[in-house]
């Protein structure tokens, strides 16, 4: 059985303001041992394979009160995490039999009544701040050294444009509604390249194979498929998830994508984005997980992140996306019955933004 028949087959952020940053860092208590062998497989490759999850409060991006510092003290790391847990047990509290929709509580993102679309009940973006090599970190983007994304002038006004100028409206048909609206890729990257985590689902599970490694994501139920000391197809074909090449770095295996499609390029990158991304098992229950983002059009300078992925019990479940989903008709329906009222739905000349989108 080859891969791609074995994946068919395998079928908010909160944080409070913490206190005031003590003078040393946070110790690495937890730090992977420094002497570790990844155990080798039947093909003698470094194993990845199991179910792990990236599944975490910290951000993407850092805030910028912490400057440039990539590692927090152990008293915020408490703070953060105690702060968190407050939020999720409010929004996980019963709501009363007797409550009208209008009246719904505020959920996790701040909206209220309809518009929540999400109590805590479906949500699991985890509830620790990520340890990579045994630091507590503030950002996953570990360069440029302020943890910000270096977005270049063009870039903005190409993601402005994009969202801003739409010729057609918004709800005008199901090609302008969002992807993973349309259950087509994950929303917010999941999928990747670059893989990140975001409000639930984020698991994923590795299969290897002597030329070929399968990554399933939970998320959409998407699979990437990375082709071994291959050659990467002509530029004219785009795919949602880029082609993926890999070969092996000592235990180290390097992945280099191109060729993503650009509806599904990262942060409005050009098509001459580039993603390098470096999967290192560094202990039983860990791999360290790296990408670098290259695309002078869109980034004044390479973009570095790094993350923890933890192994995770149990297999990635089904994602049924479009199973009793009334969400996409329904919206469809709606901007119809506006248009019959001589109005036009809020948005629909304007952003079309995914599920999550700004979430870091």
């Amino acid at each position: 059985m080859n891969l791609r028949t074995l994946a068919l087959a395998t079928t908010l952020l909160v944080i409070a303001a913490a206190p005031a940053a003590a003078q040393t860092q946070a110790a690495s208590a937890t730090a992977p041992p420094a002497n570790y062998k990844a155990p080798r497989n039947a093909f003698g490759q470094p194993d990845l394979a199991g179910v792990w999850t990236n599944a975490t409060i910290t951000r993407l991006e850092r805030e910028a009160r912490f400057g440039d510092r990539l590692a927090l003290t152990e008293q915020e790391v408490a703070a953060l995490e105690g702060a968190n847990a407050k939020v999720f047990a409010k929004h996980a509290e019963p709501t009363k039999a007797d409550t009208k929709v209008d009246d719904l509580p505020a959920c996790p993102s701040g909206s209220t009544g309809p518009t929540c679309g999400y109590n805590m009940f479906w949500v699991d973006p985890g509830t620790q701040i990520m340890r990579v090599k045994g630091q507590p970190r503030t950002s996953i983007i570990v360069e440029p050294k302020n943890g910000q994304l270096p977005l270049t002038r063009e870039a903005v006004e190409r993601a402005r444009s994009r969202q801003g100028n739409a010729q057609v409206g918004n709800f005008d048909g199901p090609e302008r509604r969002p992807l993973a609206e349309r259950c087509i890729v994950a929303f917010g990257s999941s999928s990747g390249p670059p893989m990140l985590p975001v409000l639930y689902n984020n698991h994923y599970q590795i299969v290897q194979s002597k030329d070929e490694v399968m990554i399933l994501i939970e998320m959409v139920h998407d699979a990437r498929f990375i082709r071994l000391n291959g050659k990467h197809q002509p530029g004219h074909v785009k795919q949602w998830m880029g082609d993926s090449v890999g070969r092996w770095e000592g235990d180290t295996l390097v992945v280099e994508t191109i060729n993503i499609r650009p509806e599904q390029a990262f942060r409005a990158a050009t098509e001459n984005l580039k993603v390098i991304e470096r999967f290192t098992r560094v202990s039983p229950t860990e791999i360290n997980y790296q990408f670098e983002l290259i695309d002078p059009a869109t980034f004044s300078t390479p973009v570095k992140g790094e993350e923890a992925w933890r192994a995770a019990k149990g297999p990635v479940h089904e994602y049924a996306c479009h199973e009793g989903n009334y969400a996409l008709p329904g919206i469809l329906a709606g901007a119809r019955e506006e248009e019959k009222k001589g109005r036009e739905m809020e948005g629909n000349r304007g952003a079309v933004r995914e599920e999550g989108e700004g979430e870091d």
